[in-house]
């Protein structure tokens, strides 16, 4: 028996590989198939698959290259973002001057968007006397006003090291030692510590001069704006800093004279004078005029060997510096606004300041100052108070008060005050003008208000007098005139009072008011003698008195027009109304015949009542008779009372002008025909009758009155 020889697998992976290859052929002696070398290339290729697989899961970077996002994709992460590449992937950060809301690496499809920073809300990044200023994904510096960035260039970062310094620091360049201390104490705010320099060897006069325009281009009208803009607290406390720096300034560089020296500098609205002398030499009274005000310094003088070495005095005077100080809301002048009533409180001159060094050596005993007002002051209604501008060296936090002050004389152009110290002085005004402009308002629809019904009131006056002739008679023709006269006047005045444009216009409607005020006064007076001619028992022929009283009544007071207006036409009409002017006591001419025959209805009323009550006590009259005369001089007092008291108070507003006054005389002259109407009519028996037969004939009215 044939044994079978055996094929091991590696003769037989050869072998196969070498007949594939075609480089063998196949062996005769073996039992070899063919078949089997199919399966040979499928494993091969199954396992150089699976190796391959194996080193490309292990090794993914071995046989390929990163695909980078940020060069092959357009402005991947945003205007605001950066875009970095990592292997295999990317991610996004934000620029500098952004912030991202989420992560600081996202990626840009993950909702995390970059935003500005403001870096000016982290405080003072562009140092002291700057502004900042944000801008999208940075910001700039700039200097406030009366500064300049060191680099010469309006917009500047802080990391360059710019900083802003004053625009005067160039042109004040000169100070002694104890000035260069003392004013740099002022670098925050008021940036006067620039005066500093090397030597004290240069002129001093000339640095004074710096000095005065330096300080006026910071205080003068064209930095009122900027002054304004700064919050109350901070500008008082700055201005302080500077009122308390030019004194001592002036002062110290005054004290470095070796000889009596007077020096006078302007500018443009700021003045200084200065004065050294010998304190053996003191004069009795040291004064300075500068614009129009005058200040005068009175000392105590002590023994001449007391006195040793120099004095220095200093005055200045700020034109425009008033309206810095605003005083309005400034709780200093509590003490002043019991003056100053309601009211707004102004600065109402110039301000001017006097300082003495040493004050141990001139001591002061007061100071007296004149002070010109900025605007005229009306005597009726501002209030002038003298002040002063007090402050702590320690805090120079300053306000107004007026303690130690006192005023010594007021006109309408200026105030001379009196004081026991020195400091910076001014005139406090309290102007009534805005609350006048508001009074004059409500007075005006008062005055419209009354007169509208004042004339309704005098036609149904008119009205009754003339068409009811069941109560016909002298006394209801006398108060027919008299309302008519009244009618006129009021009605001239509500329509012409105001039309004060064309002088000669206005100067007639004054004179047909002088006429027929003076008329109804006339006849109010024609009234009481009437009267006392009933009680005495006069027998008189009607149509005679009748004349009469209309020559008295209308011829009278055209006998006073005329010669007034003929003594002083220019005095009818103002520039304000027309009505009499008050130049001259020209009202008087209204007023004295106003007065006169009040006095005579008075005194012929005195003689009514006496009469009267002689008569009913001694003996047993008719009852009728005096109670017609009881009814008629009621009514007359009435009159008296409406017409006298109301012009009355015109009296009183004139001599010593209030708000009362005002009040109360508007009132009662705008109502006087309303008052007339209800003391002759609405309260008269007669008239209330006759009312009732009239409303009687009319259904409506009837049945209303029953």
């Amino acid at each position: 028996m044939k044994s079978t020889p055996t094929v091991s697998s590696l003769d037989l992976l050869v072998s196969c590989f070498l007949h594939c290859l075609g480089k063998s052929q196949q062996p005769k002696s073996s039992q070899f198939h063919l078949q089997r070398c199919v399966v040979l290339p499928l494993l091969i290729h199954f396992v150089f698959q699976s190796y391959l697989s194996f080193i490309l899961f292990f090794y993914p970077g071995l046989f390929t290259t990163d695909d980078n996002e940020c060069q092959n994709v357009t402005n991947i992460c945003g205007d605001r973002g950066s875009c970095t590449n990592t292997a295999g992937s990317y991610y996004c950060t934000c620029l500098s001057g952004y912030t991202s809301t989420g992560l600081a690496k996202f990626q840009p499809n993950d909702g995390t968007e970059c935003i500005d920073i403001d870096e000016c809300k982290s405080g003072q990044v562009c140092g002291p006397s700057s502004h900042c200023h944000n801008t999208n994904g940075s910001f700039y510096c700039t200097c406030q006003r009366d500064y300049i960035p060191t680099s010469g260039t309006q917009h500047f970062h802080p990391e360059r090291g710019v900083r802003c310094k004053g625009r005067y620091e160039e042109e004040l360049t000169c100070t002694c030692t104890r000035t260069r201390t003392r004013t740099r104490t002022l670098q925050a705010h008021v940036r006067l510590h620039a005066i500093l320099s090397h030597t004290c060897h240069t002129d001093k006069s000339a640095f004074l001069q710096k000095l005065v325009k330096a300080v006026n281009n910071l205080v003068e009208k064209d930095e009122l704006v900027a002054w304004s803009r700064m919050k109350e607290g901070r500008r008082e406390h700055t201005i302080t800093k500077l009122l308390h720096t030019v004194e001592e300034s002036a002062l110290t560089l005054a004290n470095n004279y070796k000889t009596p020296t007077e020096l006078q500098i302007k500018a443009k609205e700021m003045e200084l004078k200065l004065f050294t002398f010998d304190a053996r030499h003191t004069t009795a009274k040291l004064s300075a005029s500068m614009g129009g005000n005058h200040i005068h310094l009175s000392p105590k003088l002590r023994p001449e060997e007391d006195r040793n070495g120099s004095v220095s005095v200093v005055f200045v005077q700020y034109d425009s510096i008033g309206d810095i100080l605003k005083p309005s809301s400034d709780p200093g002048v509590t003490d002043y606004s019991r003056y100053a009533g309601t009211g707004e409180i102004t600065v109402n001159s110039q301000v001017i300041a006097a300082a003495v060094k040493p004050a141990d050596v001139y001591q002061l005993d007061h100071v007296t100052f004149t002070l010109r007002h900025i605007e005229v002051k009306t005597i009726q209604t501002d209030v002038t108070k003298c002040a002063f501008w007090e402050y702590e060296v320690d805090s120079l936090q300053g306000h107004w008060a007026t303690r130690g002050c006192k005023t010594v004389h007021v006109n309408s152009n200026a105030t001379t005050c009196s004081c026991n110290h020195l400091t910076h002085f001014a005139i406090l005004m309290s102007s009534g003008r805005a609350n006048l402009v508001a009074h004059n308002t409500i007075l005006t629809r008062i005055t419209q208000l009354g007169m509208i019904i004042s004339l309704i009131c005098l036609s149904m006056c008119i009205f009754t007098f003339w068409f009811f002739s069941e109560i016909q008679s002298t006394r209801t023709t006398i108060h027919k005139n008299l309302c008519c006269s009244l009618f006129m006047a009021e009605f001239i005045f509500l329509v012409g009072i105001n039309m004060n444009t064309h002088k000669l216009f206005c100067s007639v409607i004054a004179g047909l008011l002088h006429y027929f005020f003076l008329a109804a006064f006339a006849w109010m007076c024609i009234e009481g003698i009437h009267l006392y001619l009933i009680v005495v028992g006069v027998i008189y022929n009607k149509g005679f008195l009748h004349r009469n009283f209309y020559i008295f009544g209308y011829g009278s007071p055209a006998v006073v027009v005329t010669i007034s207006a003929t003594l002083g036409s220019k005095y009818y009409g103002t520039d304000k109304v027309c009505w009499l002017s008050t130049e001259n006591h020209f009202i008087w001419s209204f007023i004295g015949p106003a007065c006169l025959i009040i006095l005579v209805n008075l005194l012929a009323f005195g003689v009514i009542i006496y009469k009267v009550y002689r008569h009913t006590s001694v003996k047993r009259p008719e009852i009728s008779h005096y109670e017609n005369i009881r009814s008629c001089a009621r009514g007359a007092l009435a009159l008296l009372f409406v017409l006298g008291a109301t012009w009355t108070l015109g009296v009183l507003h004139i001599l010593n002008g209030t708000t009362l006054t005002a009040y109360l005389f508007t009132i009662a002259n705008a109502f006087q025909g309303m008052f007339i109407f209800i003391f002759l009519c609405v309260l008269s028996r007669k008239i209330q009758e006759e009312y009732y037969r009239l409303f009687k004939n009319v259904p409506c009215c009837f049945e209303c009155l029953r």
